[in-house]
């Protein structure tokens, strides 16, 4: 790569680091100032973008519970929000041919739909990325949005395979029936590769060739390939581990999809006017993403949520633009456009998503008029629950102190956790648990603590974004009671610290200093104090 390319890149994304804006923003701002004296994107470039892209996918895949798709919020949804997407973006781009704006002149409805079909998408990469920062990927709100994207991505493969003729080979039911024996043979094969190299080779491996290159030798789309790939492979175990050491790799190779995205050009003034408009019509596509998850009876802030990590366009427009650009259906100027318009929708949807907290929270009296009587099954009100000691997160080290704590005290412990399967898992083990999400205004409200009685509170989270934004809450509705937190670094122990924490340690840290213990108690060694 151009050493001045990655120069940019490094010094716009350490900038919008340090301005609390996701990284991402600052490649994305690289790639426009490069192409602005001159820049273009380059093979390597392209080929680091589809390789994160195809990464990016599998690795969602395996994370993906199918049974989430057929979920109606997410499968209904999706379907709805196109469709009203495309009939009023449609109408309102038909509408503006008689504008007298040049890139709309002779503008038929033909030429709008489409346009409007690629502007309902809504970005993978970028929804990702966000529900990765701040640690909801688990979340409804972060389960819905995925779906929805995955549904979304379906029905590109479907309109890119009747847009270009492009008929699947026969290999390819072959190759659909030998899923299952595949998926069985990669399953056997993760229980025997370890925790090092060979577990990153082998997701390459099922990403990149399993996955995509013989969905692509097959005439189907090689990204559809990894994401199915994922999704056979992601009841192991294991999988969320590979899908973490995926990561960095991933997230390098990403770094070339935005940069490419920024480098795709800079219109003229008509083309920028353009840019403008279609950067307006996106506050419809939000109301419309708000709008339907409410009737799926999701709360108003969840649906927010959702709606804030959807709020952009996709590089599945741009790939929708340039199909349509080759069959001669779109002017090949609508290109640069649209890829301007995407790099700026990330621009904006990005302080949204990170501030979208606060928002809601001025903007709640507004939004909750919007909400359906009835609630979703997994946002019921949960039923209050009396404790000293409350443990949030039950992941491994939640369950630790969990278990610890009923060891030494008894039945005075509270589990809280946001994730379904994970609360009825620790229910039939006897575990005292309630389903709800730390990141909800409403649970705070509705927390446990009325009496005083609850002593200590442990954050056991694996965000530390989720853990910071915990501790502000209990200090802002008056707990006085000790407050626990775990961190992954130093650094952040320091800053859990400053926010209020009264204990924060370094998880790592303390597993050695356990270790140690339970290395002495097995020997039958007295404790001692210093010499």
């Amino acid at each position: 790569m151009d050493p001045v390319v990655l120069t940019v890149a490094f010094a716009l994304g350490y900038l919008m680091y340090r301005l609390g804006l996701p990284p991402l923003v600052g490649f994305l701002v690289a790639g426009l100032c490069l192409s602005g004296v001159g820049y273009t994107s380059t093979p390597m470039l392209e080929a680091a973008s589809d390789v994160g892209v195809t990464l990016l996918l599998f690795t969602i895949g395996l994370k993906l519970r199918i049974r989430n798709l057929v979920k109606p919020e997410v499968w209904a949804g999706a379907s709805l929000h196109m469709a009203l997407t495309v009939a009023i973006m449609g109408g309102a781009l038909f509408g503006l041919g008689y504008s007298g704006l040049r890139f709309f002149l002779a503008m038929d409805m033909r030429t709008a739909l489409l346009l409007a079909f690629a502007l309902s998408f809504s970005s993978t990469v970028f929804a990702v990325k966000i529900l990765d920062e701040q640690g909801r990927m688990d979340s409804l709100n972060g389960r819905t949005a995925i779906g929805v994207l995955v549904i979304q991505d379906i029905l590109a493969v479907i309109y890119l395979t009747a847009a270009t003729g492009k008929v699947p080979s026969v290999m390819a039911i072959g190759v659909i029936a030998l899923l299952p024996v595949v998926r069985k043979a990669f399953l056997l094969m993760m229980d025997r590769i370890g925790h090092g190299e060979l577990m990153v080779l082998f997701g390459l491996f099922a990403a990149l060739i399993a996955g995509a290159h013989i969905f692509d030798l097959v005439r189907l789309k090689p990204d559809l390939g990894a994401l199915i790939l994922g999704m056979l492979m992601a009841p192991h175990p294991r999988a969320k581990e590979m899908a973490n050491a995926l990561m960095s790799i991933k997230d390098v190779l990403l770094v070339g999809f935005f940069l490419d995205i920024g480098l795709r050009g800079v219109p003229g003034a008509a083309g920028f006017a353009a840019v403008g408009i279609l950067v307006a019509l996106l506050p419809l596509k939000m109301a419309l993403y708000f709008l339907v998850f409410t009737r799926f009876r999701l709360k108003a802030r969840t649906s927010f949520m959702t709606m804030a990590n959807l709020s952009n366009y996709s590089e599945f427009g741009l790939i929708v633009c340039s199909l349509a650009a080759s069959v001669g259906r779109l002017d090949p100027r609508w290109l640069v456009v649209m890829a301007i318009a995407l790099s700026v929708s990330f621009i904006l949807a990005s302080p949204l998503n990170t501030y979208s907290d606060q928002l809601f929270d001025r903007l709640a009296y507004m939004l909750k008029r919007c909400e359906t009587c009835e609630r979703h099954p997994e946002e019921a009100p949960y039923e209050r629950k009396s404790a000293d000691i409350v443990v949030i997160g039950m992941g491994r080290t939640g369950v630790g102190a969990y278990d610890w704590f009923r060891a030494k005290y008894g039945e005075v412990v509270l589990g809280i956790d946001y994730d379904k399967e994970t609360v009825a898992g620790h229910e039939m083990q006897g575990r005292s648990i309630v389903q709800a999400d730390v990141t909800d205004l409403d649970f705070w409200r509705r927390l446990p603590t009325p009496d005083g009685r609850v002593k200590l509170v442990v954050l056991a989270l694996n965000n530390f974004e989720s853990t910071l934004s915990a501790i502000q809450r209990f200090k802002q509705f008056g707990y006085k009671g000790t407050l626990a937190a775990v961190a992954r670094y130093d650094d952040e122990v320091e800053r859990l610290k400053e926010a209020g924490a009264d204990v924060a340690l370094n998880v790592f840290a303390e597993a050695g200093a356990g270790l140690a213990a339970h290395a002495v108690g097995h020997l039958g060694l007295p404790e001692q104090g210093p010499a």
